[in-house]
């Protein structure tokens, strides 16, 4: 699916809102696991090492090697991720919505 122009320049214009939003809340779950009473410094430490490696995994295969050709699975990817919402989603064609839907439910 080749993208339209008016999706590819919505896609590009939100993607660094998206990307702050999802770590601000990434972010947060992260404090709260260092923050957690019931753990061990090292359980804290390694635990957060888990989640932020995991983390790591789903940026860079979201956000890397953005490009035009890609935008339609990079868009499936975040939406599957929750990185991007339905409401998101509204900004972009038609066509291009059902297009996400359809990659994400398989």
């Amino acid at each position: 699916m080749n993208p339209k122009e008016s999706d590819w320049k919505s896609f590009s214009a939100h993607v660094p809102v998206w990307r702050e939003r999802y770590l601000s809340k990434k972010n947060r779950e992260a404090c709260a696991i260092f923050e957690d009473p019931s753990s061990s410094p090292t359980h804290a430490f390694w635990g957060a090492f888990e989640f932020l490696k995991a983390e790591s995994k789903i940026l860079r295969d979201c956000f890397d090697h953005h490009a035009r050709s890609r935008m339609h699975l990079s868009l499936a990817l975040m939406y599957r991720y929750g990185i991007v919402v339905d409401d998101d989603l509204g900004i972009f064609s038609n066509e291009l919505q059902d297009h996400i839907r359809s990659i994400v439910r398989g």
